[in-house]
């Protein structure tokens, strides 16, 4: 719990930090608003928009598996904190409740699979920034 503790003061100082949590907190609404059970995996196949690949490109590829089993949630967020530019990115260009139920479940998939990733560490969607 402590390492948790010192990781989020961390993250807090971060320039990142707002802008996540504030996500986070968005994430979570959309999720809740939408009924939405995690455990989907996206599909690649019906991504629209090349800002919806490149996330799911990096949420792929973070390597949060290893900081996590050595218990260093602080390099764990700051694996997250450097997919700022993509997640603002996503959510400039990206309609996540759009029209298309397949399309809108795939961007939800995607959205809960970040989420996952946060909740690994802490629920960034709560704190005060």
């Amino acid at each position: 719990f402590n390492l948790r503790m010192v990781a989020v003061g961390g993250f807090l100082r971060l320039p990142e930090a707002a802008s996540l949590a504030a996500a986070n907190k968005r994430i979570s609404n959309m999720l809740k608003q939408a009924d939405w059970e995690a455990g989907a995996t996206p599909d690649e196949g019906l991504f629209e928009e090349e800002t919806e690949r490149e996330l799911h490109q990096q949420l792929q590829a973070a390597a949060m598996e290893e900081h996590l089993a050595a218990g260093d949630y602080t390099a764990a967020l700051s694996v997250l904190a450097g997919l700022r530019q993509s997640v603002d990115a996503f959510f400039d260009e990206v309609m996540v409740m759009c029209d298309d139920p397949a399309r809108r479940g795939n961007r939800l998939a995607l959205l809960s699979r970040l989420r996952q990733l946060f909740l690994t560490t802490a629920d960034v969607s709560r704190l005060q920034v």
